[in-house]
């Protein structure tokens, strides 16, 4: 292989990794203001979706099928996570990452074995999720956003957190003080799951 060609797949895999956790500010019908936050599967998901290199599939692939909870905390007080997020009931897709109900379970369904990130997840959903932002709240003064993952505080870019098997996250935003701790190291499952 050419010395051009290499310096060219280097860069283009860089570009890949990077698009791939970096924040998405010019999403389709993304969501940046305060909640209560939808499904947001209208129109502007299979734009969404191909924005981000994710698939609009027409059921569910089980190559890769794994879970993750998630709970989500605004100034203490406990958002749910909607149901629905990743599925168009109208035009009858769903993507690999996607919710069935408001438990928080977060599905990774997909027909390859890749690595998927939580930020993947947030711009399936639409909503605005950066290490400064969540939706419409961002940092100010001692409100920040926080992100724990089995129970243990994020310190790098929480896009970046790869969805493994039977994953906790907790995503809150506000004061420390306001996130009831200890923050749970392992959130339960239902059997099968």
């Amino acid at each position: 292989m050419s010395r051009a060609r290499l310096v060219l797949l280097v860069l283009v895999l860089a570009l890949a990794a990077a698009g791939a956790a970096s924040p998405s500010a010019k999403l389709p019908g993304l969501m940046t203001g305060k909640g209560p936050w939808g499904a947001n599967d209208g129109k502007a998901l299979r734009a969404r979706l191909q924005a981000i290199g994710l698939d609009a599939l027409p059921r569910e692939a089980l190559k890769l099928h794994i879970h993750q909870r998630m709970a989500m905390l605004v100034n203490g007080k406990f958002v749910y996570i909607p149901a629905g997020i990743g599925i168009d009931k109208n035009f009858k897709f769903i993507t690999e990452l996607h919710t069935h109900d408001s438990s928080g379970i977060i599905h990774v369904e997909s027909p390859v074995i890749r690595k998927f990130t939580l930020g993947e997840f947030f711009d399936v959903w639409g909503l605005r999720f950066t290490k400064s932002c969540l939706g419409g709240y961002c940092t100010n003064g001692s409100k920040k956003v926080r992100v724990w993952t089995n129970g243990v505080p994020v310190k790098s870019d929480p896009r970046k957190i790869l969805l493994t098997d039977h994953l906790s996250i907790v995503v809150a935003y506000g004061t420390l003080k306001s996130v009831p701790m200890p923050v749970p190291k392992h959130f339960p499952f239902p059997a099968g799951y």
